[in-house]
């Protein structure tokens, strides 16, 4: 098939000697063409990259990433031709990891010797820094001090090399082998690591594990903490004190240490919620010119902007059903209203991203006014008694939803060594927002009028909100700067050295990746092919249309996509419906339906510091992904009213187990999305984090219109009418992760 971008095609063009704008203009027809073009697009991508950023004097040994995927190629085509069975290719595959010249094992053991040997010239130095340093301690002299302190950081940056070195073949070998995975469809992958890595003789262990190297950081961290307080206190990524030694070198260090052993903790795991996608490869001059653009009042406005919409959206959740009622319809009309915003949404999303691309301040301020006169529509239906108008309202609410902006101020204004933080802050805002939206409405039991306009339960979110956006737009117009757009980072190539990068990450004290996402970007890159002339130009050039980025969507990343669908889908069923089935079931009051979606919403900080800084650290993100699913589905089957009456015990039971889940599962999904998601889909209008969040809302209109359609069939239908199509959706996208569950590295 042409999308596999067999090789048979391949020596075609290199006969042909085609360059990439020229193969653009192949008359290769739809879908397969536009899937040919972007495989090429793709060749030689990581091929290039190990040759352009190796350490020069290092050369002769990195891996020979070039041979081994000729071989793999050379594999592929000699069973495409019918020239060699599977069996034979198994055999000789074999061979080829231990036996033949400049086999796997071959290129592992001369990266693991040379490891070692650098090791030990660091060992060397550090011993003698020793002496040194404990000469000084019977004599303190400053200047000596401040000298042995660069010392230490001199090996420190040295490290830093050593570890850019390892994490350049680890993702080389680990491509090698995914690559005959999904060539020939063996598990080799799990089959090598599993017997060599836990071998007595295990060269693995040096190459992914970096065993050694943590005794280096040790020695570093503990003398540099004690010459920086000349008391001997002990410091280091061991221990983990309370206050933990403040030096750009140790941070960078300990970043590396933790991302090559696949570490994450709480920070990180929150940040994975906002799909806030990095480039691969960022450089000196790219975070330079964003740290002329970062404004730090500017990211508080785009956080706050984040928790006012979703105090919004929730704020209404338990009373819209008493408010459909006062208006003469009925209660699961409560679905239309709230999911009107979301319809309203799926459009706001794109045009708020398109806008982005020339201004930050110009959508805000618009989004600010929309949901402003949104808000006051939606209060003044109850007086006017006009379910239009507050639907109107809701629409208007929706069509302000700058969530688009507020992701792409933080993906393109904040710098890289801040990025994380505020795509945490980004998620805690939108969790705070949501706990305390019912949290409000609970606080409204009021009613009385002034000047004839009616303050009561159902009407006082909406006064509230308007109110609320005002003051916001007041503190936008005074505090936002603009970032300048003459200082937007290129999106042209460059060429980038090791060096300059390593250098880079500790002057500014980065502790996000040297590489980042290359790994996360094996998928896209996994279909590389030697001897076509690519188009630089082109590879880093983002989408330009919706349907342009659905054709860059790989089988994995529409299944990473139908996930996010279906956690969505389950939590608004849970939510929107809380309302309407409680008042049904267990006559609740708006105080204990504002209640139990608060305390659902503050479950989720707490949820994801244990998943990130324990759960993340245990399993594999793929085991974790299944098992949260597995866990939503038996929180929906648990949640139906089948035989037994209803209890307030299995109904908040369930429904906690349904939203727990789906928040861990949100986390690692994320994740997993942005690592088999294009590179393309990074920036520009139509990026990962647009299309994360119309699968999302698109979720939201489905599950509000079962509420409302399932309300045909009479109220008591509600409940197991609308798990009934979730248990579906969620059965589904079980089955769809089983299938793709060895693409999810």
């Amino acid at each position: 098939m042409l999308p596999s971008c067999r090789q048979g095609v391949v020596s075609k063009i290199k006969l042909l000697n085609l360059n990439f704008s020229t193969l653009q203009h192949l008359p290769i027809p739809g879908y397969y063409g536009h899937q040919f073009v972007e495989c090429i697009r793709k060749m030689v991508a990581f091929g290039k990259k190990l040759k352009q950023n190796q350490i020069q004097e290092w050369q002769g040994y990195y891996i020979n990433y070039k041979l081994l995927k000729k071989k793999v190629n050379r594999y592929a085509q000699q069973i495409e031709v019918g020239a060699q069975s599977r069996l034979y290719v198994l055999v000789d595959f074999a061979k080829l990891l231990d036996s033949q010249a400049h086999s796997l094992t071959y290129e592992i053991e001369k990266i693991v010797l040379f490891l070692l040997e650098q090791q030990g010239i660091l060992a060397r130095r550090l011993s003698n820094l020793r002496e040194q340093h404990d000469a000084l301690s019977q004599q303190l002299d400053g200047l000596k001090v401040s000298e042995l302190k660069e010392s230490y950081r001199a090996v420190g940056r040295d490290l830093l090399r050593l570890l850019f070195f390892v994490e350049m073949n680890a993702i080389g070998l680990r491509k090698i082998l995914k690559k005959f995975d999904k060539r020939f469809g063996y598990k080799f992958t799990n089959y090598y690591v599993k017997t060599r890595a836990n071998h007595p003789y295990s060269l693995l262990q040096q190459v992914f594990k970096q065993v050694g190297i943590e005794a280096v950081v040790g020695a570093i961290s503990r003398n540099l903490a004690d010459l920086q307080d000349h008391h001997g206190s002990y410091i280091s990524i061991y221990d983990q004190p309370a206050t933990p030694l403040m030096d750009p070198v140790i941070d960078s260090i300990n970043a590396s240490v933790d991302r090559l052993t696949n570490s994450t903790n709480f920070l990180q795991f929150l940040g994975q919620h906002a799909l806030i996608m990095q480039e691969e490869l960022p450089t000196p001059s790219d975070d330079h010119a964003v740290d002329q653009r970062y404004h730090f009042i500017s990211l508080l406005l785009n956080l706050a902007n984040t928790f006012l919409y979703m105090v919004n959206t929730y704020i209404i959740v338990p009373t819209a059903d008493n408010y459909s009622l006062s208006l003469g319809a009925a209660a699961t009309v409560c679905g239309v209203v709230i999911g009107s915003m979301a319809v309203a949404q799926v459009f706001s999303s794109v045009y708020f991203s398109a806008w982005s691309n020339k201004s930050y301040m110009r959508p805000l301020v618009f989004s600010s006014i929309v949901l402003l006169v949104g808000n006051v529509l939606y209060a003044l239906a109850y007086d006017l008694n006009s379910l239009s108008l507050l639907i109107l309202g809701r629409i208007c609410c929706g069509l302000g939803s700058a969530r688009a902006v507020n992701r792409r101020y933080i993906s393109d204004c904040v710098p890289l060594k801040s990025r994380m933080q505020a795509s945490a802050g980004f998620v805690s805002a939108s969790a705070l927002g949501m706990a305390c939206g019912p949290a409000l409405a609970c606080l409204f039991e009021t009613n009385f009028k002034i000047y004839k306009i009616t303050f009561n339960e159902v009407t006082l979110p909406g006064w509230f909100m308007a109110l609320a956006w005002l003051v916001y737009l007041l503190w936008l117009w005074i505090s936002f700067r603009e970032p300048s757009r003459e200082a937007e980072v290129s999106t042209e190539p460059r060429e980038v050295n090791a060096e300059l990068l390593v250098n880079e990450a500790v002057e500014n004290g980065l502790t996000q990746p040297l590489l980042l996402n290359t790994k996360d970007k094996e998928e896209d890159e996994d279909q590389e092919c030697d001897g076509v002339e690519e188009d630089p130009n082109e590879i880093q050039k983002p989408v330009t249309s919706l349907i342009s980025a659905y054709r860059l969507l790989t089988r994995s990343v529409k299944v990473q996509l139908y996930i996010y669908f279906m956690l969505k889908y389950a939590m608004e069923v849970l939510l929107a419906g809380s309302g309407v089935i409680t008042t049904y079931y267990f006559v609740w009051s708006v105080r204990h339906v504002a209640i139990f979606l608060a305390c659902l919403g503050l479950t989720v900080l707490p949820v994801n510091v244990i998943v990130g800084s324990y759960i993340s650290n245990m399993f594999e993100e793929r085991q974790v992904l299944l098992a949260s699913e597995i866990m939503v589905c038996i929180g929906t089957l648990l949640s139906f009213n089948i035989v037994i009456p209803y209890s307030v015990p299995q109904y908040v039971g369930s429904g906690l187990i349904t939203f727990v889940s789906a928040e861990v599962l949100e986390g690692v999904n994320l994740s997993l999305l942005s690592r088999v998601m294009s590179s393309r889909l990074s920036r520009g209008t139509y990026n990962g984090g647009l299309l994360s969040t119309e699968a999302g809302t698109l979720a939201r209109v489905v599950a509000d219109g079962t509420i409302t359609l399932a309300g045909y069939l009479g109220e008591g239908m509600v409940l197991n009418v609308t798990l009934l199509a979730s248990l579906f959706v969620c059965i589904s996208s079980i089955i769809a992760t089983c299938f793709t569950y060895n693409a999810l590295y």
